[in-house]
């Protein structure tokens, strides 16, 4: 789903009204029903709704959702945050047919019953703010979503909830927690990003009357990972097993037998066609016994049974017959590791996956990320990011990701809620799919063993990434409807692939 900013939709808005002609108030009017529409839903017969406005669009769209209310016989009361007298021109439109149906505005710093009306409300719109908010809500607008968030009532948003950034999805201090968001033409990475996503609820995307060819013509480097955006390619019927990647994991060290356990028997659900599997030689037998499908081979070790920088030799030889190698998890800490790491990615060129402790053998020397050999991969989560230097100080994680990616020309996957991959070119994917039931040491060397076994299949990195992130999020959701939340662990997620991928689009 492509995303927009709010000085791209404001353009958009412009040129509709400014050079089609199209009337401001005609696509208020429209956003309008469809916000009173959404709140209809949860209005019992003679039950009762509250509209809180501010005093740009955003409100004039909470004012045009009172007028449908009163044409449907809803009983409503709109409250005014703000100064009447600093209404957009659409807004008073939007007041003015309020005024005819007998509606009328009521100055909220003047209102005192205002708390007991909300708590026999069925509905409230939250028509405050809009995409252009950028300050933190004070005052009056900070009460009001206090009372919003307090009331019980089914909440529905206009556009964005207020107090979330859409640009960002950062919260300014507070914000409206939405049942529904009802946003329109185009969605905004603050409805995906989180905190700004846990607030908006169930979001819903509006036609208002910008016509189609304006609309997908928006020129975008964002985009949600919806379900119809993930697909696997279908198999010939003549292929082989070659003809589906060779996949190079060197992982694992003594104690540590469970990463590479779990990232090879992911890339093989994922449709690996072969997997081979680099072990220090401590743990070699172990890994042997744990794993049938995938192929462990032993590695020079040093005498804590982490591999050793001697081991560089045949993983550099296997990596050449690779298409895919994937470095990192459960490797552990070493001065000789991180020499190690380093020459694979100064020297190898085929596609490299960096995770775990693949990462921590950059940290402090980002710069080989820029002399990488081949295509580089990294999948840190929040901690490893800041580690690595990425700067998160800002609360804007898409920023955060984007600017490193550009900066070191790698593709980075920055774990966490609504996980963000970018791109070296500046796009990027939120993705939709994943909840707290992953929360469980070893989901990300499920994820980091998919990404393998899809590059090694040949789609596009961008592809190959952003289709096993909404995966490998989609079978953790599977997992957490089936087990609750509580008991999912990786290996369930590794279980539960064959599910997910095939309930994706073409899989």
């Amino acid at each position: 789903m492509k995303l927009t900013n709010s000085v791209q939709m404001r353009e958009i808005d412009s040129y509709a009204i400014d050079d089609l002609g199209i009337p401001g108030s005609v696509l208020m009017r429209s956003a309008a029903e469809h916000v009173a529409e959404a709140a209809m839903e949860s209005i019992k017969p003679g039950g009762r709704a509250a509209v809180f406005c501010g005093t740009g669009n955003n409100g004039g769209d909470g004012i045009g959702a009172a007028a449908c209310f009163i044409n449907r016989g809803v009983s409503v009361r709109v409250f005014l945050i703000g100064d009447e007298e600093k209404l957009t021109p659409d807004s008073r439109e939007m007041l003015r047919q309020l005024t005819v149906l007998g509606g009328k505005l009521e100055v909220f710093s003047e209102t005192v019953d205002i708390e007991s009306y909300l708590r026999g409300c069925d509905a409230i719109i939250d028509a405050i703010f809009g995409i252009g908010l950028n300050s933190k809500l004070r005052g009056d607008a900070l009460a009001a979503v206090e009372m919003i968030n307090n009331s019980g009532a089914v909440v529905v948003s206009a556009d964005i909830p207020s107090g979330v950034q859409a640009d960002t999805g950062a919260v300014l201090g507070d914000a409206v927690i939405a049942d529904i968001t009802v946003t329109f033409s185009l969605a905004k990475p603050g409805h995906f990003v989180e905190p700004g996503c846990t607030r908006c609820g169930e979001l819903r995307v509006r036609d208002i009357g910008i016509p189609g060819d304006i609309i997908d013509g928006a020129v975008s480097y964002v985009y949600a990972v919806m379900h119809d955006d993930a697909s696997l390619k279908r198999r010939r019927l003549d292929s082989h097993k070659g003809d589906y990647g060779r996949c190079l994991i060197i992982s694992g060290s003594l104690g540590y037998t469970g990463a590479p356990a779990l990232a090879a028997r992911a890339s093989s659900r994922m449709g690996a066609g072969l997997v081979f599997l680099g072990v220090p030689e401590a743990i070699y037998n172990i890994m042997a016994v744990k794993l049938d499908e995938e192929m462990p081979f032993p590695l020079p070790a040093d005498k804590h049974g982490r591999l050793a920088a001697n081991a560089a030799g045949e993983i550099l030889h296997r990596a050449e017959q690779c298409d895919v190698c994937l470095i990192g998890p459960g490797l552990g800490r070493s001065p000789e590791i991180t020499e190690l790491v380093a020459s694979i990615i100064r020297i190898v060129k085929t596609p490299i996956i960096l995770d775990a402790d693949g990462l921590n053998a950059i940290i402090g020397k980002t710069e080989v990320l820029e002399k990488a050999a081949g295509p580089l991969i990294i999948t840190p989560h929040p901690g490893e990011f800041a580690r690595l230097g990425g700067d998160l100080s800002s609360g804007d994680r898409l920023r955060a990701a984007r600017t490193f990616a550009h900066k070191f020309g790698c593709v980075l996957v920055l774990k966490g809620h609504r996980t963000i991959t970018a791109l070296p070119d500046g796009t990027a994917f939120i993705n939709t799919t994943g909840g707290p039931a992953m929360a469980k040491g070893g989901s990300g060397d499920v994820l980091a063993g998919m990404i393998a076994a899809l590059i090694g299949q040949r789609y596009a990195i961008r592809d190959a990434v952003s289709t096993a992130v909404y995966i490998h999020g989609l079978a953790g959701d599977m997992c957490a409807a089936e087990f609750g939340e509580n008991s999912v662990t990786a290996g369930d997620i590794v279980a539960m692939l064959p599910r997910a991928a095939r309930s994706v689009a073409g899989g």
